[in-house]
């Protein structure tokens, strides 16, 4: 009986323990790591977590990594209280536990080591022509014949501001001229509409109606198939010729949605103006271009990250002509970085600003930094962070490590930024 008594209270004991030492803040800040490392080979990690504990640390791969610049294979007990160091030896990937006093597993990572990447960082103000697939609903309306009589036939129908009118009985629908040809074609019997709401594709029958006023047939919808805007190039990869701009999507300018996209291409812009970001007013660099001239590549993804394509001529880059290494969120800090943009005649230039915030991630995100111009020239010209910005890269310690997305609203000197790890894997998705 008294030996079942200690039993339990040696139990007791261990549970409050190990409760206790998971409550730590050292214990705290193992579990507070990020549960997966991108490091480029050849590159160095270091860990410092400040518990004054042995650790043990078990990997299903020891041939990836070296610790301290040894292998967990000789060497798998570290002491917590001095830095670590993770050390690239080949590519592949890795699962790590780490144990607490050999056997309390208190974390699991997973580090995934990538060939070192160089692109050519970007700067250039591009003019963005996107064609869509199918004709976007931006609004309804109601039709009036000749009697005098209302009809709405696109409400009847279901039909909702967003929804991509994809196909006309069955015919793929080329922009909005080719809804209206297919509309007054087959008017008779009524229209089998395939829509695309979303992720959600569904048909509905419609009648179009006799506009009393012009004698024309009508669905009594607003729709465009088109947009156009000016706004940063962020890189090319040398390799695959692939290009990254924005860093964030396009979007309808009146439903919000994401345009998704049939044809694009980028062109050269020229800056013509400039309208001074302030407080509350988020500011413009105004450019101009023409439809009309040579495309320096085409797109073929609009993302929530950004727009993607092939680059398809020779691009002026003064700086950076032979490309930089990347860098890995988990390799960013704090403090000092320049971004490359163009605010003028003058073409691309390179300004201060300083990394205020890093948002460590483990999905896309546009907003995995904060960033804050300190440029004055800069300051001076622009107030901040303007729209056509979007896209600009940034470079820390010589490496290309994300873009600017969005300017904050209420201070325009800060702003928000993507990591280039993001960008760069949605660019290696691009299927022509």
């Amino acid at each position: 009986m008294k030996k079942m008594k200690l039993k339990q209270l040696i139990g007791v004991f261990l549970a409050i323990t190990v409760l206790f030492l998971n409550y730590l803040p050292c214990v705290q800040s193992i579990r507070n790591t990020p549960s997966e490392l991108y490091i480029l080979e050849g590159d160095t990690k270091v860990l410092s977590f400040g518990l004054p504990f042995k650790i043990k640390i078990e990997s299903d791969n020891v041939d990836v990594l070296k610790f301290n610049g040894k292998s967990l294979k000789d060497y798998p007990i570290y002491s917590m209280s001095e830095p670590i160091s993770i050390e690239t030896v080949q590519n592949g990937k890795v699962s790590l536990n780490f144990k607490l006093f050999g056997l309390i597993p208190i974390k699991e990572l997973k580090v995934n080591v990538q060939p070192q990447k160089e692109v050519i960082p970007g700067g250039q103000a591009v003019g963005v022509s996107i064609h869509t697939q199918g004709a976007i609903i931006v609004g309804t309306s109601e039709i009036i014949d000749k009697s005098g009589t209302t009809y709405y036939p696109a409400i009847e129908a279901g039909l909702k501001p967003g929804d991509i009118i994809e196909k006309v009985n069955g015919v793929y629908v080329k922009n909005a001229e080719h809804l209206s040809i297919l509309v007054d074609k087959k008017r008779k019997n009524g229209l089998e509409l395939d829509i695309r709401r979303g992720n959600m594709i569904f048909q509905t029958h419609i009648t179009p109606t006799l506009d009393g006023n012009d004698n024309k047939y009508r669905l009594g919808i607003w729709v465009r198939d088109s947009t156009a805007g000016v706004g940063t190039l962020t890189f090319i990869d040398p390799d695959s010729k692939n290009f990254g701009a924005l860093g964030h999507a396009i979007t309808d300018i009146d439903t919000g949605l994401l345009l998704p996209v049939k044809n694009g291409k980028i062109m050269e812009a020229h800056i013509v103006d400039i309208k001074q970001g302030s407080k509350g007013k988020p500011g413009e660099i105004k450019g101009v271009f023409s439809d009309k001239q040579k495309s320096m590549g085409n797109v073929y993804k609009n993302t929530n990250y950004g727009i993607y394509g092939k680059i398809n001529s020779n691009i002026q880059q003064i700086d950076y002509k032979k490309g930089i290494p990347i860098a890995y969120q988990d390799s960013i800090n704090i403090g000092k970085a320049t971004i490359l943009c163009t605010i003028d005649d003058e073409g691309i230039k390179e300004f201060d600003i300083n990394i205020v915030k890093i948002n460590r991630q483990s999905h896309p995100n546009s907003k995995g930094m904060v960033v804050e111009i300190t440029d004055p020239e800069l300051l001076n010209k622009t107030g901040g962070i303007v729209q056509g910005m979007s896209g600009s890269p940034i470079i820390q310690n010589g490496r290309i490590v994300g873009a600017i997305t969005h300017v904050l609203v209420n201070d325009p000197t800060k702003g928000y930024a993507i990591f280039i790890e993001w960008m760069l894997d949605e660019s290696s998705k691009i299927i022509e």
